[in-house]
């Protein structure tokens, strides 16, 4: 359970004023000139020691990623992106910082910039997000007025922050297909080597990390890497913000530690399952691109990288989304895979034509019309797509399904039956000719 004093997200419900003036009475931008004089080296090694792991999904070491970028400069400008395209279904955690807590986030980008040799971030905000694009514009306007961006600001490092909006498309959350959307070309994922840490936005040095990544970082630098790395568990430390939707009394977004039990924080913070824990079918801990897994293997487990991993999941974003018995869960692996579908930008072979191929299976198999050896042709056509397409989208097509496969194949297969005996019911003539 986190303690109020160890919250990094003061204004998360934006229940307190949002102005800088406010901002900065709340603890924001104090010191920031004294951190940025540490050199970048000492921020560096912080980052590394808080334990800090991408907050975006991948869960990629963040200090570790900020020392790819070049300590020398060859002339090209280094840049810094932060990727806002917050698309992933059942995730809304990076929208409440940007609408009610920005300045954790502009504070961040000011150091993670000066760590990595940028005086330049952009931040790509998801199409559909336009009250959060206005405020995190107001924000960095506030800023701009008070000295603390742009050149000769008060932290010391000339620094600027360009907001772009997206077009609403869910691979431009794929950080090289964000690059290119920013660059104003389709936004399709690059084919890697060379990673942006060498070759990025405009060919030039550029690390791109997640809203949530950055915005702790400040609190991070301030407190010690040691006290972020002494919450959680070793190797899955610090805080999260954890959004909780779907079949439970309370759903809402809310800052806890890694590693808290599933029970603990719907009962703590949600007030419980609909219709109590007997009613619990399955969770889909990390967003709508992991595997789902039955209400039973996840009410004990930890809330972590390595917690979901033993149960044959992943934290994801941590968007926790609640299903109870009312489910349809056929279908409703099914609905995602629709989006998939629609989602992918046809780079690819596999993706393009196996995202189509399995929500059109998974559409006849919500109703029952299939036959029991579709669902190993499905299961092997998931394999055949994961893994094989130029960015994680393949993947995130296939697990899903996976997930589905492994814990609720019988309730696919009772389906097949029951169609087939209603089908011979509709035509005895037929059924007493063979």
């Amino acid at each position: 359970m986190l303690a109020d004093k160890d919250r990094i997200f003061t204004n998360i419900y934006g229940l307190r004023d949002k102005s800088l003036k406010a901002a900065m009475k709340r603890g924001h931008f104090d010191g920031t000139k004294e951190i940025i004089e540490k050199g970048r080296d000492w921020i560096i090694n912080e980052m590394k020691a808080s334990g800090l792991r991408g907050r975006g999904g991948a869960g990629f070491p963040t200090g570790l990623k900020w020392s790819f970028m070049p300590k020398e400069s060859s002339g090209r400008p280094h840049y810094l992106v932060v990727n806002a395209d917050e698309s992933e279904p059942g995730t809304c955690k990076d929208r409440e910082i940007m609408r009610n807590d920005p300045f954790t986030l502009l504070e961040g980008c000011v150091i993670a910039g000066f760590a990595m040799g940028a005086h330049t971030a952009y931040i790509y905000i998801r199409g559909e997000y336009i009250r959060e694009r206005e405020a995190l514009q107001r924000a960095v306007d506030e800023c701009y007025e008070a000295g603390i961006l742009g050149r000769d600001n008060s932290c010391g490092w000339d620094f600027d922050i360009v907001v772009h909006h997206g077009a609403g498309a869910y691979i431009c959350g794929e950080e090289t297909a964000l690059l290119e959307s920013l660059e104003g070309k389709k936004g399709q994922p690059r084919l890697k080597p060379p990673f942006p840490a060498n070759v990025g936005l405009y060919g030039c040095p550029t690390t791109v990390n997640n809203v949530e990544s950055i915005a702790v970082a400040p609190t991070i630098l301030r407190r010690g890497g040691g006290w972020f790395a002494g919450i959680g568990r070793e190797n899955n430390t610090g805080t999260k913000l954890f959004c909780i939707s779907g079949h439970v009394e309370q759903p809402c977004t809310v800052e806890e530690a890694m590693g808290i039990s599933f029970r603990e924080l719907i009962e703590k913070h949600c007030g419980g399952i609909r219709g109590g824990w007997d009613n619990l079918l399955a969770v889909i801990p990390g967003g709508s691109s992991v595997p789902l897994v039955p209400g039973k293997d996840i009410i004990d487990a930890p809330m972590d990288f390595d917690g979901l991993k033993d149960i044959k999941t992943s934290l994801g974003t941590a968007a926790v989304i609640v299903m109870d018995k009312s489910t349809d869960i056929v279908k409703a692996i099914a609905r995602i895979s629709y989006f998939y579908k629609h989602e992918s930008c046809g780079q690819c072979t596999p993706c393009r034509e196996g995202t189509g191929w399995m929500w059109r299976v998974m559409e006849r198999m919500a109703v029952g019309n299939a036959k029991k050896s579709e669902i190993d042709m499905l299961l092997q056509v998931t394999k055949q797509v994961e893994g094989h397409t130029i960015c994680a989208l393949g993947d995130a097509a296939a697990w899903p399904i996976q997930g589905l496969m492994r814990h609720f194949r019988p309730e696919i297969e009772r389906r097949i039956d029951e169609f087939s005996r209603n089908a011979d019911l509709d035509r005895p003539h037929l059924v007493a000719a063979e």
